[in-house]
């Protein structure tokens, strides 16, 4: 039967389903609430679909469905799917790392302790972290709250009864309270177990009222000492878990998604908020072959989440609803007051996540770096070509002497130090920055197009305000050039983005690599300006010092310096060296000239 026969056989239901190529082999699983419908969309008109989605569409050559009784249902089956499958053109993790998970294990006198490999033998995990560091705290929390062993054994009424086991040293220190001799009853083990299941759990409100409870108790029968045990367990147990807790949603249960998109990549965090302390936080990343709806992408998260943890909290916190509902569960889209608190949350380490992959990604594949940094770049200042090409201008001058200017390239992102130029201000007279910028940039672009006109920049950045960049815009309009580049003014007071004939400025994520990179060419460009002012202003300084001494060419000065390396060096040298050097008459005038006063009565 042909694709097209069997789409208009697909029925009307909730479903999941599977594109096959000619050799059988499984390239999309996708779900959905109608399969008629959303199969039938990609082979009704192909000319609406992108050029990615238009190739997947090209290699289809069979369709199989599977229906399910709910859309949450088809979402949980597409993920299994997916693992199984690995389709070419589906959301796929970019994440393969393992992340650390705290075991609790299934014995009389259970262990507790971090793992990364979760088995089948009837063990409780709770997890996983993002980070390791976070496991180990809680872990150091529980072994210096709770008597609890450390060693491996199997510890059973057997073994204790037997004297298998030789107590170690946890014991004599007091970390231990001797599971292996039977000083602690399994009873007793057991409660702190649950007490430290229950804070893994995001239980930390209700111990501390048992904890509040039972010192009041103790209180009132008169057992201080009792009374002062539970005190400070609760106390312990607040001071630390106030740091998890998030002051605005104290006793909020919900789950939180975010995402930061970067083109074909998508960046997620996933927290988990009980009694408003963060209990779990997750991050992963996901890359599409084909162009996917933000929505598809945040089911796809949601659904490998609830595949990791089970069930969901009945509250889901987002920053836009999902394309799948799910029956008992409230997706909330916050727009201000506590939720809106803990979705920045979210979001926040969803960009760390994000900024750390593209650092690591820096140094692992550094063309594939610089490349989404430029078309960060581009999107952000909505230009149509990637800015490969880039220039900076800056100017340089110290109460109007040696106006000077500079300009530095930056070719794939890095710079292209053999391209840098540097200029000095020929027409201008005094400390004039807007008619200084003026004439750099048309003598730079004017010979351009003389040379090299195949070779202009795809982004010309100003550094200055609104002044130097409308000036700058004057001198590429004068040249007929003014719609071949983009330009773009960079103020280093709240690093804004001034485009021409805007009056509202652009400003960036201050963490965002477009900026950072837009602040890499301005500050290189003000380096090589003011390098090259104070080479200037040095060379001037020398002339002033030894050229209006009588008798001194350029020769001899130079022929001086050379010898003794500056100006201060020849003023302090010795008469009779100086003289063997220079001759007797010369020294004389020299170390006069360079010594003015001291030798007045000579």
């Amino acid at each position: 039967m042909k694709v097209s026969e069997k789409i208009r056989l697909l029925p009307h239901s909730p479903g999941v389903y599977r594109y096959y190529d000619s050799e059988g082999t499984v390239i999309y699983v996708g779900k959905a609430k109608d399969l008629h419908k959303r199969v039938a969309q990609y082979f009704v008109d192909p000319s609406r679909l992108n050029t990615k989605t238009r190739l997947l569409v090209s290699r289809i050559a069979d369709v199989q469905y599977s229906v399910v009784d709910s859309e949450s249902d088809a979402l949980l089956l597409e993920n299994n799917l997916i693992k199984q499958y690995k389709p070419r053109y589906n959301i796929l993790l970019k994440d393969s790392k393992t992340y650390p998970w705290i075991c609790i294990t299934d014995e009389p006198y259970p262990r507790v302790f971090l793992t990364r490999r979760l088995e089948k033998n009837g063990s409780r995990y709770y997890g996983p972290y993002s980070t390791v560091m976070h496991a180990r705290g809680l872990l150091d929390f529980f072994y210096s709250n709770y008597p609890l062993r450390s060693c491996k054994y199997r510890i059973d009424s057997d073994a204790i009864l037997r004297k298998k086991i030789r107590p170690c040293l946890d014991l004599q220190l007091g970390r231990c309270r001797g599971a292996c001799t039977g000083a602690v009853s399994i009873e007793e083990y057991g409660e702190w177990i649950a007490e430290i299941e229950s804070l893994l759990k995001g239980g930390v409100g209700d111990i501390v009222r048992s904890y509040e409870a039972r010192m009041k108790q103790a209180s009132d029968a008169l057992d201080f000492e009792s009374a002062q045990y539970y005190k400070e367990k609760a106390e312990r147990l607040q001071k630390h878990y106030s740091r998890s807790i998030i002051t605005a949603a104290r006793g909020t249960d919900a789950d939180v998604f975010s995402l930061v998109f970067d083109g074909a990549d998508a960046f997620g965090n996933f927290l988990r908020i009980r009694g408003g302390a963060i209990i779990q936080s997750l991050n992963l990343g996901f890359k599409s072959r084909i162009e996917e709806e933000k929505a598809a992408v945040l089911s796809t998260f949601i659904g490998e989440i609830e595949s990791k943890f089970g069930t969901l909290s009945r509250e889901i916190i987002v920053p836009f609803l999902p394309d799948v509902q799910m029956p008992e569960v409230k997706f909330t889209v916050p727009v201000k007051g506590d939720k809106m608190a803990l979705l920045e949350l979210s979001a926040k380490n969803a960009r760390e996540y994000h900024f750390n992959t593209l650092k690591q990604r820096e140094h692992t594949d550094p063309d594939a770096f610089h490349r989404s940094v430029l078309e960060e770049l581009r999107k952000a200042l909505a230009m149509d070509v990637l800015p490969e090409h880039m220039e900076c201008f800056d100017n340089s001058n110290i109460q109007g002497t040696n106006p000077v200017a500079s300009c530095v390239v930056f070719r794939g992102g890095v710079p292209s130090k053999k391209d840098y130029r540097k200029f000095k201000i020929k027409t201008v007279v005094g400390a004039n920055d807007y008619a200084s910028m003026k004439e750099v940039v048309n003598r730079r672009y004017s010979r351009m197009m003389e040379e090299n006109p195949e070779d202009l920049p795809q982004l010309v950045v100003i550094d200055g305000g609104k002044g130097q960049l409308e000036f700058a815009w004057q001198a590429l309009c004068e040249l007929g050039i003014q719609d071949s580049l983009t330009v773009v003014g960079l103020a280093k007071r709240q690093e804004e983005v001034i485009r021409v004939r805007d009056p509202y400025p652009l400003f960036l994520d201050r963490n965002s690599q477009a900026l950072k990179l837009l602040q890499q060419i301005r500050d290189e460009a003000h380096r090589f300006g003011i390098t090259f002012h104070r080479s200037l202003r040095d060379k001037a300084s020398i002339k002033s010092a030894l050229d209006d001494i009588p008798g001194i060419g350029p020769k001899t000065a130079e022929r001086l310096l050379l010898h003794y390396g500056s100006v201060a060096r020849i003023a302090a040298a010795n008469p009779e060296e100086l003289a063997n050097f220079a001759g007797q008459k010369l020294a004389g005038r020299i170390l006069r000239a360079l010594n003015p006063g001291l030798f007045d009565n000579d």
